[in-house]
């Protein structure tokens, strides 16, 4: 078996109907507005805790800044959230010790500060903490150089200055070194150094799937030939680690075995959503990688929702927007449909925990907010991780 049954739960009966899913999105977004504290944080949820943290977190994983960007995400700006978040982050740090990282420090929330409030913007701050982290040893997307490297591509976007695409050059030049072949494995991998520990993460959340994705989003600013390069390493790895049984495939957290502390994992951080997410842009004209991809996500509906969570990370949310990268991918309705069912089980498990805690929770990745910008993905059938893939309101029309 590819899955743990424990881990998921019976899909919701309840249809797609926009309307109502609109009406559960307005209500995420009530909410947040109405927690709001006046000095721009939010309640802690329980599931949230932590206990090395000093304080309320103000980073874009689990915090401030990035419920205040999906609010704007949502079409609900509110650029006096962000406003003085960078300089009470800098006092009172999430973790003990200011970072330069992207989803869990500084460069974060300058990035925040200047999509909702670019008047106010320190870009050459930003700019610094770019550079800074481009020789992290972590090798991942939360604390490491592929998130500055989402941070620095967006800018380019943005403002076409080429100081951005010399920062996100100069990342992408120390993470391609770093990316090593092991022959055993049958793919290049990265090395992780993690709170102590020194590991080979497969999913996006801290590890390959992440760093291609990185790599693969900016990669108009590579040289053709390294361009056919990644796109090869990144087949080959990716077909090399799945685990495939009876049409169906999953990829393991770390290089091993598929059950890995005492579970099987189908979540965005781990496993087959977080692989088919990530990599669903990446040779869009390979037949065997496309095969592989929908063999992930049909695990992904085998499986069924989360019973662990309704967020983006390791959540039901997280797993829509997978099943919505296929869409994309193949252009087959199937998986626009079952992406919007599994937003809608995402929503009814927002209304579900809100009655059992008494109040909503406030996180982009773990929490309601992120539920909210997966439904209305879905919605408008546009695919991309929030904050990954995309950082622009929503356009209607």
């Amino acid at each position: 078996m590819l899955f743990s049954p424990d881990r998921h739960e019976r899909l919701t009966d309840r249809a797609w109907d926009e309307a109502w899913v609109e009406a559960g999105i307005a209500r995420i977004l009530d909410d947040a507005e109405a927690a709001a504290g006046d000095d721009g944080l939010w309640p802690e949820h329980p599931d949230d805790h932590d206990d090395s943290w000093p304080g309320l977190p103000r980073s874009v994983y689990m915090g401030a800044a990035g419920v205040a960007w999906g609010m704007h995400a949502a079409g609900r700006s509110r650029p006096e959230l962000i406003r003085g978040l960078h300089e009470r982050y800098l006092a009172e740090p999430d973790w003990p010790g200011r970072c330069d990282s992207y989803w869990a420090g500084e460069a974060g929330i300058l990035l925040v500060g200047h999509l909702l409030d670019p008047g106010n913007a320190d870009l050459d701050r930003l700019e610094e903490v770019v550079r800074a982290n481009a020789g992290n040893p972590s090798n991942e997307l939360l604390w490491g150089a592929p998130g500055t490297m989402f941070v620095a591509l967006e800018m380019y976007r943005r403002t076409g200055e080429e100081r951005w695409a010399a920062a996100w050059r100069s990342s992408a030049d120390v993470l391609w070194e770093r990316w090593a072949l092991d022959e055993e494995a049958g793919g290049y991998l990265w090395t992780q150094l993690l709170y102590g520990n020194v590991d080979r993460y497969v999913g996006p959340g801290h590890g390959l799937a992440g760093n291609i994705q990185a790599l693969h989003a900016g990669r108009e600013l590579l040289a053709s030939d390294r361009r056919r390069e990644l796109e090869e390493r990144a087949v080959a790895v990716a077909t090399a680690l799945a685990f495939r049984e009876d049409g169906l495939a999953n990829w393991a957290p770390t290089v091993g075995p598929l059950a890995h502390r005492g579970r099987i994992r189908v979540q965005w951080c781990h496993g087959a959503p977080g692989v088919v997410a990530a990599l669903a842009p990446v040779a869009p004209e390979d037949g065997a990688f496309t095969d592989l991809l929908v063999a992930g996500g049909d695990l992904i509906w085998a499986a069924g929702p989360l019973s662990t969570g309704q967020g983006l990370c390791h959540g039901t949310a997280g797993n829509a927007l997978a099943l919505l990268a296929l869409h994309a991918r193949t252009g087959d309705e199937l998986w626009a449909d079952r992406a919007r069912r599994f937003a809608v089980h995402a929503l009814e498990q927002v209304d579900r925990e809100r009655s059992e805690h008494g109040m909503g929770r406030y996180s982009l990745w773990t929490g309601d907010i992120g539920v909210a910008l997966a439904a209305q993905s879905c919605m408008h059938l546009r695919s991309g991780m929030p904050s990954l893939d995309w950082f622009d309101v929503i356009d209607p029309a």
